[in-house]
């Protein structure tokens, strides 16, 4: 070993035998945005051997104060996040072999992106996405880590299949639409960023290793200083459809949101793939002071950024100033939420 990990070797839990199974090691990380640039980071200077960083979006000026990675000529010139993202960690350690894939991981594709990984590490930005990882992962028997941060809170979550809980034991569904806060709603802090992919990052490493990572799930306010863990029991094999039951919905497609592109009108229409509700008074309160609103007992009409989203009580949306089924899944995830 060189003495690039020197340091990283001398940690007793690691050593020389832990730092060659990290070498060996493949890694996907899902979504480079804050969390994802942050923990692709950190897995690149501890020396993996592959890291494969899938997203769909590209670079922002608005990006620049929490996603560690970029600059701001990748957001003058508006890279896409994965190429600038692979970029910068190839200039960081050329011993590690880092691939960037700009694409959106669907049910259709997610095999093919993740199949020979070691480990996946949650960067995405909706909960349609993670449990389709969660199936994944389960059916697999694939470790994931699960990361989520806005404003000052994160969470976390390591998922080791067969031994811990997974997502689906600890939410049986996504959130109905509009009740989850966004970056894009309630802004993010740095620094709380840093703190969830330290632990995402440490948990994946211990797995790597050969450890089992903790099997609670951390909560942190890095304003108010309240930390706090809860123990994450793995449901009994009757509760969980997806890690008891083996039935993996996301994977299949059935839980996938409809997309429909309208024609004519550089519109996509967006469906749940259920009946659900959309909380319009909670929405408008989050963008009222970013977007112009217009709001009745049957729909809120959302213009923001040069879109145009009507939000209808049952949760379908349409997305107006596209005809893109990624820029209006993504577009929806920012304002909407899910």
């Amino acid at each position: 070993m060189t003495d690039r990990y020197s340091r990283q070797i001398l940690f007793s839990a690691i050593g020389e035998a832990g730092q060659k199974k990290i070498r060996a090691s493949q890694v996907v990380v899902i979504g480079c945005g804050a969390l994802g640039t942050v923990s692709s980071e950190m897995l690149t200077r501890a020396g993996i051997g592959k890291l494969t960083l899938i997203d769909r979006d590209f670079v922002e000026e608005s990006n620049l104060q929490r996603q560690s990675l970029f600059t701001e000529q990748d957001a003058y010139r508006g890279l896409p996040k994965a190429a600038a993202a692979q970029r910068a960690l190839r200039a960081i350690n050329s011993d590690v072999e880092v691939k960037g894939v700009i694409e959106d991981v669907t049910w259709q594709n997610i095999d093919k992106l993740c199949q020979k990984c070691d480990l996946i590490v949650d960067g995405t930005d909706n909960f349609e996405t993670r449990f389709l990882i969660n199936d994944f992962a389960v059916k697999r028997e694939i470790p994931w880590i699960y990361g989520a941060c806005v404003g000052s809170y994160g969470v976390s979550f390591a998922v080791q299949p067969e031994i811990s809980a997974c997502l689906q034991c600890l939410f049986e569904q996504p959130t109905e639409v509009g009740t989850t806060e966004t970056c894009d709603t309630a802004g993010i802090l740095a620094s709380v960023v840093h703190v969830i992919a330290a632990f995402q990052v440490a948990q994946g490493m211990k797995l790597l290793v050969g450890e089992s990572p903790a099997q609670e799930i951390l909560q942190i306010d890095v304003w108010t200083g309240i930390w706090q863990t809860i123990a994450a029991t793995r449901a009994r094999s009757s509760e969980c459809r997806c890690c008891g039951q083996h039935q993996f919905r996301f994977l299949e497609g059935q839980e996938k949101a409809q997309l429909t592109r309208l024609c004519g009108r550089n519109a996509v229409q967006i469906c749940p793939p259920r009946p659900t509700r959309s909380d319009f008074q909670e929405i408008s309160k989050r963008l009222d002071k970013s977007a112009q609103i217009d709001l009745n007992e049957f729909l809120m009409k959302i213009r923001i950024d040069g879109y145009e989203i009507a939000l209808f009580s049952d949760g379908r949306s349409i997305i107006r100033g596209t005809n893109d089924f990624t820029e209006a899944r993504a577009v929806y995830a920012k304002y909407i939420g899910n």
